[in-house]
């Protein structure tokens, strides 16, 4: 949106304020991003990266931490990612874990940065954007390899801005763009459906203007039938390079039958649609409502690429929850220019407002310092802990750190094979390196004939009527479950087992020999 110069005249006075103002939504961004080490999967990341460096970086044919699923053939996406994580966490020693926090938060800033510098207005405007873009998804940050994907679109699109400016040079970063994607995070599929997108959307515009079927004036570039082959070979390319993978193209079999399991989506929230119940709901249902007064008020352009791009991607997240950072990374941009179009809207209205820049700026800074204020040290402390002493910061979690801690120096009275709940396995993988767990975030869409784990795991916790059979059936002899749950009570009061340790968080029980 071609704002830049209306949306600078209340810039151009009270440089010093501006400069001071960014700093502070700089340090609210930096705030944000910065996540305590609380995501359920770093654990098996980690545990992975750990053991494929240990190896040579040669990765297993079969899964190496489950007793439930051995012979499984595990197709670990991101297993450059994992990599990289123990690359950090080993090379700086104690505070390994700062590392990985750093790293995580310097993925998630770089993202939104990337996304936000699409649009052609002031700094400020951009980072504005941001803070209330990160605001809505922080549900969604912290230690996940998904945000490398989302720098993977925020690029993508950077590029596609590229092109339509006239740099046709940048196309061929596409490539080697999808060769790094590919071995980083398994959802560069999404940048490959993306870039399809805007490229067939492209060829149609292009094909309605020549025959006249478009008779409006455009505010968005029309590529030439040069530029859409260049991109259209580049896509090529870039998709030939994504089979340059430890697994080739079984890579594209694996994604396709986890994302086609129908009990994996209807089970888990992350793949269910969107609802209001809940903060994250909320938070969302909100920034949709802003995003639409916005467009409502000040948005005047004929930008149909953009227009179908936007909308089906919104439609991708309200169907499922993992897409809602990717919505909020593809509309940053009209956002940024929003917030700058409502600004010269009311210089331009309220000519008072241009004769007191330097009052409205020392409002609007002194209402970020406060925001920034409210959010207080207590955030970056938890934060520091979690990086510096994990097994400490973990007592103030859900996580069964002293369950841990008692089952290493009690080891030898337990079983052989562990039941677990789902979200403990990463933890466990983590903290009891030599333990084979039950089951872990890897898995739910895991099945050998009829030996389907993350089904089986569901009925084992049925609230009315927990299904033991399906201890029986894995030969579970000991387990760590939290309390108070269905298959905790049962367990407990079962005659075949017996509790041998018990806290506010989770119960540990034994089959009896």
């Amino acid at each position: 949106m071609n704002v830049e110069a209306g949306a600078s005249m209340g810039l151009s006075s009270s440089r010093g304020i501006v400069i001071l103002l960014d700093l502070l939504l700089v340090a609210f961004i930096i705030n944000l991003v910065l996540q305590p080490l609380l995501e359920p999967d770093l654990g098996w990341h980690l545990r992975a990266g750990l053991d494929v460096v240990a190896h040579g970086w040669r990765l297993p044919d079969t899964d190496p931490y489950s007793h439930t699923m051995p012979d499984w053939h595990w197709v670990e996406h991101a297993w450059l990612t994992d990599g990289l994580l123990a690359l950090i966490y080993q090379g700086m020693g104690a505070f390994g874990g700062v590392g990985l926090i750093v790293f995580f938060g310097g993925v998630a800033g770089l993202a939104w940065w990337t996304a936000s510098g699409i649009a052609r207005v002031p700094r400020t405007y951009r980072l504005a954007a941001m803070v209330g873009s990160l605001w809505v998804a922080l549900p969604f940050l912290g230690a996940r390899t998904q945000l490398l994907s989302l720098l993977g679109v925020a690029v993508l699109l950077r590029v596609w801005a590229c092109i339509q400016q006239g740099h046709r040079q940048w196309v061929w970063t596409l490539p080697p763009l999808l060769l790094c994607w590919a071995n980083l995070h398994g959802g560069f599929t999404a940048g490959l459906f993306l870039m399809t997108l805007l490229l067939s959307l492209s060829l149609l515009l292009t094909m309605c203007v020549e025959r006249r079927f478009c008779r409006a004036a455009l505010d968005e570039p029309v590529l030439s039938w040069s530029d859409l082959g260049y991109c259209a070979i580049a896509l090529g390319l870039a998709a030939a390079a994504t089979a340059v993978n430890p697994y080739g193209w079984g890579l594209y079999v694996e994604i396709y039958d986890s994302l086609t399991d129908r009990f994996m989506l209807e089970t888990l929230r992350e793949w269910q649609p969107v609802s209001l119940e809940g903060w994250a709901g909320r938070a969302y249902g909100l920034y949709l409502a802003v995003l639409l007064c916005l467009v409502a008020g000040w948005y005047r352009r004929v930008e149909p690429v953009r227009w179908v791009m936007l909308l089906l991607v919104l439609g991708l997240s309200l169907r499922h929850w993992r897409n809602v950072t990717l919505f909020l990374v593809v509309s940053l941009p009209l956002v940024a220019e929003l917030l700058a179009a409502v600004a010269a809207s009311c210089l331009r209205r309220a000519p008072l407002l241009k004769e007191r820049t330097t009052p409205v700026l020392l409002v609007l800074t002194g209402a970020t310092a406060t925001a920034l204020y409210g959010q207080g040290l207590e955030h970056l402390d938890h934060v520091w802990q979690s990086g510096r002493a994990p097994e400490r910061y973990f007592e103030q979690t859900e996580y069964p750190i002293e369950a841990v801690r008692w089952i290493r120096s009690h080891r030898h009275e337990l079983g052989t094979r562990l039941y677990n709940d789902y979200g403990f396995g990463g933890f466990l993988l983590w903290h009891l390196p030599e333990e084979r767990i039950f089951i872990d975030g890897r898995m739910p869409a895991w099945r050998i004939h009829d030996r389907r784990i993350f089904q089986d795991y569901v009925e084992l916790n049925r609230d009315d009527a927990p299904q033991l059979a399906v201890l029986d059936r894995y030969g579970v002899d000991w387990g760590l479950i939290q309390r108070g749950t269905g298959l905790a009570k049962v367990l407990e009061g079962h005659q075949a087992w017996q509790t041998v340790y018990t806290d506010p968080k989770v119960v540990i029980v034994r089959r009896r020999s």
